[in-house]
């Protein structure tokens, strides 16, 4: 990658990592929403909240995120690509 395209792809891949953060978020308080009682994921420090239920809300975060946070690279690297007929790596 020439120094021209690496300066171009930081803002490009700083944008797309901050929307799809954005998005992850949406995505998880959805899934959170159907499969729980509560609709606000619970908090590790609330103590009234079972260790069960604290610990599968983080894995599905987690989860979640490291999905999104993946598909979104992905697609902007592969974008990129398709533009500068460059790979971004």
């Amino acid at each position: 990658m020439s120094a021209v395209s690496k300066t171009f792809y930081k803002p490009l891949s700083l944008a797309t990592s901050v929307l799809g953060g954005i998005a992850a978020g949406a995505v998880f308080g959805q899934i959170w929403k159907r499969i729980s009682d509560d609709s606000e994921a619970p908090d590790p420090k609330d103590l009234d909240r079972s260790n069960t239920e604290v610990l599968a809300a983080a894995a599905l975060q987690g989860l979640v995120f490291g999905l999104v946070r993946a598909a979104v690279d992905r697609a902007g690297a592969r974008g990129y690509k398709a533009v500068t007929h460059e790979s971004p790596d």
